[in-house]
């Protein structure tokens, strides 16, 4: 079994910043993609950053230039880096990872996070 566990949610000011962690547990041979989304109130789950195994990276164009997309390869951990928070940034955040489990390592499949609520005030 493969788990995703995030953290480093919660309440801050408008400006301020967060740190997101999400840590991948369980019979992993090999963790690939790993993503970051959103939901907020009322909308669709949209995608904010993601990371290759390698390293590279992609944002949303409204989180260019604030968020920042990190892992830790030896830990499973991916991390999203928040600053300069804006209301709009209001959301549940969730992990995504693609996972290949080790009796499995040619076939990945995908697992979510069960979601961080970040509140940005004004």
């Amino acid at each position: 079994q493969v788990q995703l566990v995030e953290s480093g949610g919660g309440l801050v000011q408008a400006g301020g910043s967060l740190r997101l962690s999400c840590a991948a547990s369980g019979s992993i041979f090999s963790t690939n993609n790993m993503s970051w989304y959103r939901q907020a109130p009322g909308k669709e789950r949209e995608l904010v950053a993601g990371i290759t195994s390698g390293g590279s990276t992609n944002y949303t164009d409204s989180v260019k230039g604030r968020f920042t997309i990190s892992r830790d390869n030896a830990k499973n951990t991916v991390y999203l880096q928040m600053n300069s928070l804006k209301p709009e940034d209001t959301a549940v955040y969730y992990c995504y990872a693609d996972i290949a489990r080790r009796w499995s390592p040619l076939r990945p499949s995908g697992y979510w996070g069960q979601g961080t609520q970040v509140t940005v005030s004004s």
